[in-house]
Parts: structure tokens; C-alpha cells; sequence
């Protein structure tokens, strides 16, 4: 309960939903959760539940003797994910500070870094593995370190991440491994700088460390999206010569390059190549043939492909359901839209504001705007109440009358979701 009391000091304010954190934490505590969680059943209440209050309350009710660096990762980075996600930065920090001192092996302390990664503080995880590192056994093996560098990676701080990587593996006399140079490549390669992408598989040979077929994968990935061809399929050979055979996630990364910038029958190549080396293509593969089928004006095929994923193994992700509604929007099919974005509704994976408005703005021009408010009642539950100032413009700008506080609270006791899928499709984490 260590981070509940933090919590409490640093958070004694007013919270979106007009209740202080004390307050909160207690209601919860006592009205709506068990006394003990196991860790799989809070991660799944925090995964949707967007109240940050009550995901950390949550949190506080796992199970202290099924916690481990593995169990625990996810619901802590969905806990400080929540606060932060309300502006509440110093909230988030507070928790996982909390947490630190617990963390004398490195898989604990990874776990806390990939963590503050989900909280957008970087800076904070660099403040944490220094203060922690002193305590861990020596040598510090490059499990932590690629944790720290991979937070900087994932909130966009590219221009950090070689500089971590030398003073870092200097300082501490960490020996990077094959993933630590995957991350270093994955920082050159997002600050356009091929050169030094480059030379750090240079550096990894000389080391003694063969580069894997995800750092190619990167490094094709860059290329393409360069439209460096030529240097792409250069990599490509380079990779299978080199005895490293491509996974999904590679040939997606070819895929991806037809898919937004060539033909379908471009896209089905890269998937006959694919199931000729035994590899099965899987649902980002399909919706980068969907894309194709919609940016060359073959919408009928998109939607087939989209009704037919089932069948193939395969479900809707996230990106299945943003792209397909803006293309569909994008085509005046708002019935189609509409049952898409029911689907994405009742499995949790909500399109983007920017996706969902463009329906919403078709259904109410259209003159269906019984069913326009419907789609804005069901989104407004799915977000904190901070972040709904632009639905409330958009209803404002239509004409939409918003429900009364007594229905919205009726409604609400209905199961929510997540808004937008966690993950991010392989070409761009590639």
C-alpha cells in the first residue's frame, strides 16, 4: 500500500470527474473491489477501467504473493499509463517510485522502467535505473539497460538512446547484447541517420555479434519508408546470405510499402513469397491488402477481405477498424462504416477521434442523427472526462444535444473498454 499513501500526498486535487484521489481510492476500495486480486484479474479490470483513480486502486488489491517482474509489468504500465494520460505526471511518478525500492533483481526493475515508458517520463527511468543500478549484483547484465533505452525509444526521445547507449555501457560496464544494438539501430534509423544505422551492425561483428533478422527488418523498414529501394532489397539479400531467415514481421515491412504505395497484386506477391518460406500471412498483412484494395478504388474487395479475416485465422485489429472506417467514410458508405465501428465498439478497439468524427459527421449530415448520437454516447464512455472536450465541440457544431448526467451516469454502469488498441502495428515497431 506503499503507493497509495505517496499517492494520497502528492494527489490531493481535484480529478476529472470532480472527486479528490483520497476520496476516490476510498470509494473504490470499499465499494466496487475486492479485498485481494490476483494479477491477472486486475490487469484485466485496469485494462478497462479509464478512471485513474480507480486503476490504481486496483492495483493495490493484487495479491502481494503472486507478484513477480513478469506478472506485475502490465498492470503497473496501464496504472501509470491512466494517470498520465490524465495530465497527472507527478501522480504516475509517485507510484512507480514506489515501487523502486522493491526492486533489487533486474527483472523487477526492468519491469518499473518499461513502466515509466507507458507513463511518458523517460527522464524519470533514467533517475531510476541510476539510483537502483548501485544495489543490482555486478556485473549489471543488459537486461535493464535495454529497458532504459528502450523507454527513450518508445516516447519518441530517438536522439537520446546512442548517447544512454555509450555513456551508459561505459559507465556501468554493461556489455550490450544483439538486442541493445537493435535499439540503437531502431534510434538511428527513426532520426533518418542510415550512416550510423549502419555502422552499428559494423560494430556488433566486431563484437562478435551476428545482427539478427529483426534489426534488418528495422533497417529495411527505414529504407523503404526512404524509398530507398534499391538499398532495401540490398538489405534483404544481405539479411538471408547471412543465414537470418525473414519472419512476418519482415515481410509485413514489404508489405507495407505496396500496400500504401503500390497495387493489390503487388501486396498478394509479398504474400504468395510468404507462404512459399512457410510463413503465414497474419492480420497486419491483411490490412495492408486492404488498404491497397481501398487507395486503388476497390472498396467491394476491401470489404470482402474484411468480412472474410475469420476465415483466415485472423481478427480485426485496431488498425483494421481505423483504416477501413476512414476509407469507408472516406467513400459515403456510412452504413458499412457504421457496423464496423459497432464491431470495434463492442471488442474495445475504438478508431481515433478523428476516424469516429468523420462518421458521426456523415450519419448527422446524412439526417441519421438518432444514430450519430447513439455512436457519441457509447465513445464519451470510453474516455476520461478530460478528454472529451472535443466530442463536446463536435456535438455543439451538429446540433447534437448532449444527454443529461442522470442518463449518462445509467448508461455508463455498462462494461467500458479501451479506446485505442495498445499496441502498434509491426511496421512501425518493426
Amino acid at each position: 500500500m506503499a503507493a497509495t499513501a505517496i499517492l494520497l500526498r502528492h494527489g490531493r486535487r481535484a480529478h476529472a470527474h470532480g472527486a479528490p484521489l483520497s476520496r476516490a481510492l476510498s470509494a473504490t476500495a470499499g465499494d466496487t473491489q475486492p479485498d485481494v486480486l490476483s494479477v491477472s484479474d486486475a490487469t484485466r479490470r485496469i485494462r478497462r477501467e479509464h478512471d485513474p483513480d480507480r486503476a490504481v486502486s486496483i492495483l493495490q488489491a493484487i495479491d502481494s504473493a503472486s507478484i513477480s517482474a513478469a506478472s506485475t509489468r502490465h498492470a503497473l504500465s496501464l496504472a501509470a499509463r491512466r494517470l498520465s494520460r490524465s495530465r497527472r505526471f507527478a501522480d504516475a511518478d509517485a507510484l512507480l517510485s514506489s515501487h523502486l525500492p522493491a526492486s533489487t533483481t533486474e527483472p523487477h526493475l526492468a519491469a518499473i522502467l518499461c513502466s515509466y515508458a507507458s507513463a511518458n517520463l523517460p527522464e524519470k527511468a533514467l533517475d531510476a535505473f541510476r539510483s537502483t543500478a548501485p544495489s543490482l549484483p555486478t556485473p549489471i547484465s543488459p537486461l535493464p539497460f535495454n529497458a532504459l533505452l528502450s523507454a527513450f525509444l518508445r516516447c519518441r526521445r530517438h536522439a537520446r538512446v546512442p548517447v544512454l547507449f555509450s555513456e551508459l555501457s561505459k559507465e556501468l560496464s554493461i556489455t550490450p547484447n544483439a538486442t541493445s544494438y537493435g535499439i540503437l539501430v531502431k534510434a538511428y534509423c527513426m532520426t533518418r541517420d542510415d550512416v550510423k544505422a549502419k555502422q552499428a551492425l559494423d560494430q556488433m561483428r566486431e563484437q562478435g555479434i551476428s545482427p539478427t533478422t529483426s534489426i534488418y527488418t528495422t533497417l529495411i523498414d527505414s529504407m523503404y519508408k526512404q524509398k530507398k529501394t534499391e538499398e532495401a532489397e540490398h538489405l534483404w539479400r544481405e539479411m538471408v546470405e547471412g543465414g537470418c531467415k525473414p519472419d512476418v514481421a519482415t515481410y509485413n515491412v514489404k508489405a507495407m510499402k505496396y500496400g500504401l504505395h503500390g497495387k493489390p497484386e503487388e501486396v498478394l506477391e509479398v504474400m504468395r513469397e510468404m507462404e512459399a518460406a512457410g510463413v503465414k500471412p497474419d492480420t497486419i498483412t491483411y490490412n495492408f491488402l486492404m488498404t491497397s484494395y481501398c487507395r486503388n478504388g476497390k472498396l467491394e474487395d476491401a470489404k470482402v477481405l474484411y468480412h472474410s479475416l475469420a476465415e483466415k485465422g485472423c481478427s480485426a485489429n485496431a488498425a483494421t477498424y481505423k483504416h477501413m472506417l476512414a476509407a469507408l467514410c472516406a467513400h459515403g458508405d456510412f452504413d458499412a462504416g457504421l457496423g464496423i465501428a459497432k464491431e470495434s465498439l463492442k471488442r474495445h478497439k475504438v478508431p481515433d477521434f478523428k476516424t469516429m468524427k468523420g462518421l458521426v459527421q456523415g450519419l448527422a449530415k446524412g439526417g441519421r442523427v438518432a444514430e450519430a448520437k447513439k455512436i457519441i454516447v457509447e465513445v464519451k464512455q470510453r474516455f476520461p472526462e478530460n478528454l472529451l472536450s472535443g466530442w463536446k465541440k463536435l456535438e455543439k457544431e451538429l446540433g447534437l444535444e448532449t444527454l443529461d448526467s442522470d442518463s449518462r451516469d445509467t448508461q455508463s454502469k455498462g462494461t467500458s473498454g479501451e479506446t485505442v488498441a495498445e499496441s502498434k502495428s509491426v511496421a512501425a515497431d518493426a
